[in-house]
């Protein structure tokens, strides 16, 4: 590189020197000792440091937060196979440590980065050294980001129930039919729960619509706290909820179900200055052969939910008490 300089006209070389120092991205020049030889005016005013300080002087001593391992490899390879590597942010968020040059009217503290390390070959075909070219992506990772955070949002939202935070009826009916689906292909048994809050609609007409949200919205978070992270709760409607109890049987769910219905009952919700009490009734059925759909499955849990409300509430049925070997 320097034999290329050195064979321009001096008007030539000053111009191209002053392109280098006012241009919109950094640049780095490391022999193979990973001393520094360029350092651009793009580096000095996000780094605090000019190339009078860094000259000479190994990379990694002034920046010990660069990931020296993983460059030293990337930095080898470009020396090696004689050709440009680039890393985009996605990949590794930064190369330098760089506060973002909008902290004020930006979304990010730190500057995201694109780098592209080029081989720089001599006249004589040689290459001692690379050069690191950083281009600041800020603007474009923050937009990507808060798009993808976006989306995410939109698609929870379209899965959940709002009043509950479960999920709403369609999505949890599709993974109703996924497990049904899961079992015939696997063997791996699940079973179903169907729960009912009794008397819900006394809750509403002595307390009014509002305290019989509050139930709702209890009655979800104790659900969420029983069962597993890798169960499915969901609102099936109205003060009615299902849960998929992934891979135990129903004799394993009954402690569940049993669990959950005495922590309901126990619950206490103090709306406007009242207290109010509830129970559930809980129907159980595992999935079997001999359901012919997730629908059957459903109608089965269902069933033994409607004995439960009907032999009392604030019990647990299971489908094999309906239908005993």
């Amino acid at each position: 590189m320097t034999g290329m300089i050195n064979s321009l006209p001096l008007d030539e070389f000053h111009r191209i020197l002053d392109i280098l120092q006012t241009i919109d991205v950094g640049l780095v020049v490391l022999d193979h000792n990973y001393q520094i030889t360029l350092w651009n005016g793009f580096m000095e005013n996000h780094s605090g440091y000019n190339l009078s300080q860094l000259a000479e002087h190994n990379v990694f001593h002034y920046f010990p937060e660069l990931a020296e391992e993983w460059l030293r490899q990337k930095v080898e390879a470009v020396f090696t196979l004689r050709c440009a590597s680039f890393i985009s942010w996605e990949l590794r968020p930064y190369l330098f440590n760089f506060p973002a040059s909008r902290p004020f009217t930006g979304m990010s503290d730190v500057m995201y980065q694109n780098v592209t390390i080029m081989p720089l070959v001599s006249r004589h075909g040689d290459i001692s050294h690379v050069c690191l070219i950083i281009y600041d992506v800020t603007d474009t990772a923050t937009s990507k980001q808060a798009l993808q955070e976006a989306n995410q949002q939109l698609t929870t939202l379209s899965i959940t129930d709002r009043l509950t935070g479960l999920y709403n009826r369609g999505y949890w009916e599709e993974c109703l039919r996924n497990e049904f689906n899961r079992y015939h292909r696997t063997g791996k048994v699940s079973t179903l729960m169907m729960l009912d809050i009794d008397f819900f609609k006394k809750v509403n007409d002595t307390y009014g619509h509002l305290a019989g949200d509050e139930v709702l919205r209890r009655a979800s978070a104790l659900l969420r706290q029983i069962v597993r992270c890798s169960d499915m709760p969901g609102r099936y409607g109205g003060e009615e909820f299902g849960v998929l109890l992934t891979d135990i049987n129903e004799s394993i769910a009954l402690h569940v179900a049993e669990r959950l219905r005495h922590s309901m009952e126990k619950e206490v919700v103090i709306f406007d200055g009242q207290q109010i009490k509830f129970t559930i009734s809980i129907g159980l059925a595992e999935v079997t052969h001999a359901q012919q759909s997730a629908l059957h499955w459903l109608q089965k849990a269902d069933a033994a939910l409607y004995y439960s409300k009907h032999a009392g509430r604030n019990r647990v049925t299971t489908s094999r008490e309906l239908s005993p070997a």
